[in-house]
């Protein structure tokens, strides 16, 4: 499961041969949560406020570097 961005205190994960819709998971000793690539919209767990903002913005601005990262591990 290749780490694609560390931010403070979590990280932005894409696993192996995952399931469909292309995602992100946004992970913490805290918090996960699954994020859909092409809206950066949260569909599975949370995100606490204090990092939402952050990393929704983040996924949006490299949509496409995300994409090429998830079909390289499909």
């Amino acid at each position: 499961m290749p780490v694609v961005k560390r931010f403070g205190g979590y990280v932005v994960k894409i696993f192996f041969a995952d399931h469909n819709p292309p995602h992100v998971h946004v992970v913490s000793a805290d918090f996960q949560a699954l994020v859909s690539i092409s809206d950066a919209a949260i569909f599975r767990g949370e995100i606490p406020a204090k990092f939402r903002g952050e990393v929704l913005e983040w996924i949006s601005l490299n949509r496409e570097f995300l994409m090429t990262e998830w079909e390289k591990v499909r």
